[in-house]
């Protein structure tokens, strides 16, 4: 099976020590996102095919990367950088030590154990297209040759996503808007296109009616490239979580309103206050992420 840490919350920022004592003791509890029972994830070397860790940070996970490469097992780092005015990403790392740490990554376990993600791409007052356009060409330039594939998306406009955002452009003093089809198509084509000049695939999650030109549908969890970095095949058959998902299946060992970023378009937070008291009230030795 392929463990994913964590699309849920940024595991390798916050939760290193406790993931590096799931590992010790081969399994961890996750809660049922949809009611439920918890229900119980092998970490051991028999159990896990590969890792896929999600993040904007992965400084504070070095030792537990060095636990997996010890395991034997593959992993991949996708790697948030969208280098956004600080009313959007309150608290992320600023974009020249992401870079950093993504060119570090990649000269220590290989450019195919890490991928760019720009995405969501939040159209506003703050970060409308001319933004994204010369945002990416930025990163892109200095990324390339560290990683080979950039995944794109289009804000998802949720519920909570809506609340969130209203509340802080009325804080903040700005507005934002959710663009038609075609505006969506033209401006991830032209993102897509800058990355590939420098020598990256460009790729869509989950969002198929997005896909254009030269684009091509995202497999986040990956069990081609995982099989490259293991050296040996992975049987892992497509099971996305939503439409538009190509991804290998994989089980999610991590838990919403748990991440203290405070990104004000994340889809895996209701209310930061919520996450940052989650995030306090963390037990590093619980066998579970729940609070």
């Amino acid at each position: 099976m392929i463990v994913s840490a964590s699309y849920r919350t940024d595991i390798p920022a916050f939760y290193g020590p406790w993931f590096r004592q799931r590992l010790s003791e081969g399994y961890c509890m996750v809660p049922n996102p949809y009611g439920g029972r918890d229900y119980r994830v092998d970490l051991t070397p028999a159990g896990v095919d590969g890792f896929v860790f999600w993040t904007r940070n992965p400084a504070p996970f070095d030792a537990a990367l060095d636990d997996v490469r010890r395991m034997e097992r593959p992993f991949v780092v996708q790697m948030t950088i969208t280098g956004y005015p600080r009313p959007l990403d309150r608290s992320v790392i600023a974009p020249d030590r992401a870079i950093a740490l993504v060119r570090d990554l990649s000269d220590r376990f290989g450019r195919r154990a890490v991928v760019w993600r720009y995405d969501p791409v939040l159209i506003s007052d703050l970060t409308p297209p001319t933004f994204h356009i010369d945002t990416v060409d930025r990163l892109a330039s200095a990324l390339a040759g560290s990683v080979d594939e950039v995944v794109l998306s289009m804000a998802t406009i949720y519920k909570k996503t809506r609340t969130n955002l209203d509340r802080r452009a009325h804080l903040d003093g700005f507005a934002w808007r959710d663009p038609d089809l075609t505006e969506k198509q033209d401006l991830l084509a032209r993102l897509g296109g800058i990355a590939a000049l420098h020598g990256m695939t460009p790729t869509v999650c989950s969002q198929s009616d997005l896909v254009t030109g030269t684009l091509k549908s995202a497999r986040c969890i990956d069990a081609v490239r995982l099989s490259d970095l293991a050296g040996r095949p992975l049987k892992a058959p497509v099971a996305g979580n939503r439409p538009g998902c190509l991804c290998a299946r994989s089980r999610d060992i991590g838990v919403y309103d748990t991440c203290p970023h405070g990104c004000v378009y994340c889809y895996a937070v209701r209310n930061r206050d919520k996450a940052q008291a989650n995030h306090a009230a963390h037990a590093p030795g619980a066998p579970s992420l729940r609070p």
